[in-house]
Parts: structure tokens; C-alpha cells; sequence
């Protein structure tokens, strides 16, 4: 090889110097006899030097960057190859991935049907995912292959920048999104679930602006902030100009009356907001940041309080909740789903409808099973079967705008609440991500900021105090 190296530098200095008219002296080599001349040796090929940003990646970073230019089906047999007969092992957020790995696992066998493949699908409680995947970092070799995670301020804090997980972009995924896979920043959604404003309509009591779930007296129901991050992500996406500046539109439409109670809280705060480097409308958001950990009853889960809401003894109560929750009622004399409004869906509703957050999928950077990892991800992106554990629900939206119109079109979600003809159930005719982006002013998690207002918005709500139902 060195010889072949130093042949071709040789060669390089001829043509350099032929170049500028000078005459290159010949090889020494050359000049002697021909029967002097040492034996003539093969020469090695030359192996082509890898591009210096490879050199810096981890093993399964390098199958990563192959695999992002890769089909779906290419990557399904370079999947029956690496794990054909052995077991993999999943973690996330969400129980759905056991369910969508046997799907995942009839489209490897239609294209090999002597294909077999095992798996153990675990969900950890208690936001612990974030512990076991750094456990699992320590290993040279891994035990989960795929992970299925929400919460983008600790994915980006201990995940991401830390090198534990990876992002990988499916072809058919960039190809519907108009993206480049090579150049893509952020990571790789499956889908974006919102949790929504609904308030129980059996009483006369309404809810037309958002100001009024912090209003006098109010105890909305709510998951714990320290129990589920992502509520906490949400407090520190209202800081930010967008949704701050929705919070003052709002406020400017309630009645002086009302706004009189709320004025003295936001007076209070806007020497806080300069501190936090907020925009002008910051202390609008941290007034009603301050109001809601002040008055929110906290729950451990999002199904009790829906039950809860829909039932007609529920009077004057509401809650910030997982609009697909709304699947899980059964109509019965005292429950039903028209027991309740989504806040947003009614006439004249002023300011934020609820907040969106990611399910994100990623590859630990030492999986055991990276290409099977992401054909796996490539299947539940890229295919409305694939997505079909998630999308059978309203109120979850697949990333992919493809998987997104076939879902809608299998499912019919946006007539989920007609019944024979009929228009029984309002709320559940999901109006979908694009209205509830807009229209229903949706504050969407930004998991970089996210990280960043965790270290001044986070410890400024550490500093409040909560509401103690007892």
C-alpha cells in the first residue's frame, strides 16, 4: 500500500510539473537497465479514503447514513438478514409499539416467509425511560434495538447531546416531506398527539377564553407537571414570542371586569420576564404559568379524568387532556361523550386550544439490531399498516403527510362522531392537525427550547407554588 501511495505521489509531482512548463526529471527507476531493474511488483488497488465526517461516526451512525438512502424494502431484507430467528428488544413512551411489531413483522414474512423474529416491547412508569436507556448506553453492545420517546427537552439534554440516541430518516419519510434526509435538522416524529381544553356542558358554566381556566376559583384537571414532563414543556413553550403573543390577543379580548383580577399578576411579573430575556408579552405567559401551577388539580392519568369529565355529575368542572381519551367512553346514563365541549371547537373561543407533543423514534448509537431498528422505523413512518396502532385513534397525527391522508381515509376520523348518518357525537369529528395548528392555536413542543428555557423558565416555576386539592 505504500508503495502504491508513494507511486501515485510521484505520478502527481510529474503531472504538476509538466503543468507549469517545466521539464520533470525522470524516475530513477527508469534510468537503469532493464535487466537491473528490481522485480516488478503487483500493485496493491488503492482503497478510497473514507470522507473525513465518516471517519468521526459510530458503527450504527455509519449503517444510519447508508440506510437514509435506502427503500423501504431494501432496508426489510438487509432486516431479514440481521435478525432473522433471534429477539428484539423495544422501550418507549407508548404501548403501541407492541402492537405495530407484529405487523411490522407479516411484511418482512410476505417478502420471506421463512423469517421469524421474537420481541419484547417494555414501557416504563414514571418517566424512568430516560434511566433505563442511559443504563443501557454503558453496554458495548445494547440491549434495545428501537425506542419510541416523548419529551423533547430530556431527549435533547440527556439523549441526543450526550451521543445515546440516534435519528434516522427514512427515504419514502424525506421524500413526502420535501426534505433532504443528509441535510435534515431536529428528529424523526412519528406522530404529534394534543391534548385539548373540554370543559363539562351539563351546567350552565362556559369556557370562552383561555384566561378563564386561571380565573378565580378555577381547579382544572390536569397530569402532574413532575409526574409528566411534557406538561412542564408545555409552560415553557407559552414563554416563547408566538404563544405569549396569543396569550395577549387573548387577554385583550376578555371584559375589563376580567381583566382587572389578571392585571396585578402580570404587573407583577414583567420585572421577571426582562430577567428571563422574554419578549414584551413574556409576562402574560408567566402570569398565566404562575395562575395555572397555582390552581391546577393534579391527576396521575389522562383516562381517569376524562371519565371523570364526561360523567353528568362532573357540574362547572374541566381539564387539559389527550383528546383521544374521548375514544374510551362508554355511553351510558350518566357518562357520555356529549357531557362535555372541547373549549376550541365552540363559537367564539379566544386564545390557545391545548398543546401538542411528539412521539419520537430513534436507534440507540449501540443497538444490536440497527438495520432491523430502522426498517422497523421506516415501516411505522412510511405505511398507513405501519402507522395503523397509532392512527387508528383521533387526536394522533402521523408526521408523514402521506400516512397521514391514507389514515384519514381509512379511519375517517374528521366523521368520527357521525353514527348511521347521524352527527351524534360533535366532539369526536377530528378537525386534524392542520385546523388545530392554526385555527385551534395549538402550542406545538420545540424541544430546543425546550432544553434551553429548562434552566430559566424551569427554575422559575420550581420556585411556585401548587395547588393542594386537600
Amino acid at each position: 500500500m505504500k508503495k502504491a501511495l508513494a507511486l501515485l505521489l510521484a505520478l502527481a509531482m510529474i503531472f504538476a510539473l509538466a503543468a507549469c512548463g517545466q521539464q520533470a526529471a525522470p524516475a530513477p527507476a527508469a534510468e537503469k537497465p532493464a535487466e537491473e531493474a528490481a522485480p516488478a511488483e503487483e500493485a496493491a488497488p488503492v482503497e478510497e479514503a473514507a470522507p473525513a465526517e465518516d471517519e468521526n461516526l459510530t458503527e450504527v451512525q455509519k449503517i444510519i447514513k447508508q440506510a437514509e438512502g435506502m427503500t423501504m424494502e431494501e432496508l426489510a431484507r438487509k432486516a431479514i438478514e440481521e435478525s432473522n430467528g433471534q429477539t428484539l428488544y423495544g422501550v418507549g413512551n407508548s404501548s403501541r409499539g407492541k402492537s405495530a411489531l407484529p405487523l411490522f413483522i407479516e411484511y418482512l414474512q410476505s417478502l420471506d416467509p421463512s423469517y421469524t423474529l421474537e420481541f419484547d416491547w417494555q414501557q416504563p412508569k414514571n418517566n424512568k425511560i430516560f434511566d433505563q436507556l442511559t443504563a443501557n448506553s454503558t453496554k458495548g453492545t445494547g440491549t434495545f434495538a428501537v425506542t419510541l420517546i416523548q419529551d423533547g427537552n430530556q431527549i435533547e439534554s440527556k439523549m441526543v447531546q450526550t451521543g445515546i440516541l440516534d435519528t434516522f430518516i427514512p427515504k419514502e419519510w424525506a421524500e413526502a416531506n420535501g426534505v433532504d434526509a443528509a441535510t435534515y435538522e431536529g428528529y424523526l416524529p412519528l406522530q404529534t398527539l394534543n391534548k385539548v381544553f373540554m370543559f363539562n356542558c351539563v351546567g350552565d358554566k362556559t369556557y370562552d377564553n383561555v384566561w378563564d381556566f386561571v380565573a378565580e376559583g378555577e381547579h382544572g384537571q390536569f397530569m402532574d407537571i413532575d409526574s409528566e414532563i411534557v406538561g412542564k414543556n408545555f409552560l415553557y413553550m407559552l414563554t416563547a414570542p408566538q404563544y405569549a403573543g396569543w396569550l395577549k390577543e387573548a387577554f385583550d379580548k376578555l371584559p375589563a371586569e376580567e381583566q382587572a383580577y389578571f392585571q396585578p399578576t402580570i404587573n407583577e411579573l414583567k420585572g421577571d420576564a426582562e430577567d428571563l430575556g422574554l419578549d414584551a408579552n413574556g409576562a402574560y405567559a408567566l402570569a398565566w404559568i404562575k395562575l395555572w401551577v397555582g390552581s391546577y388539580n393534579a391527576q396521575t392519568d389522562d383516562g381517569p379524568i376524562c371519565k371523570n369529565l364526561t360523567d353528568k355529575s362532573a357540574v362547572d368542572q374541566f381539564g387539559l387532556l389527550v383528546y383521544s381519551k374521548l375514544r374510551s367512553i362508554e355511553e351510558t346514563a350518566s357518562a357520555s361523550v356529549n357531557n362535555v365541549k372541547v373549549a376550541a371547537y365552540e363559537d367564539g373561543y379566544e386564545g390557545i386550544g391545548g398543546y401538542g407533543y411528539c412521539h419520537y423514534m430513534f436507534v440507540p448509537d449501540n443497538s444490536p439490531l440497527p438495520w432491523t431498528a430502522c426498517a422497523f422505523i421506516s415501516y411505522i413512518t412510511c405505511t398507513v399498516d405501519g402507522f395503523s396502532a397509532w392512527g387508528k385513534d383521533m387526536g394522533g397525527y402521523s408526521s408523514n403527510p402521506t400516512v397521514a391522508a391514507g389514515t384519514e381515509e381509512k379511519y375517517g376520523h374528521s366523521q368520527g362522531g357521525v353514527v348511521d348518518g347521524e352527527l351524534k357525537f360533535p366532539n369526536k369529528n377530528d378537525r386534524g392537525y392542520d385546523w388545530w395548528t392554526t385555527t385551534g392555536k395549538l402550542v406545538l413542543e420545540d424541544p430546543e427550547y425546550c432544553a434551553d428555557a429548562a434552566f430559566t423558565v424551569g427554575s422559575w416555576i420550581e420556585m411556585l407554588d401548587k395547588y393542594s386539592a386537600g
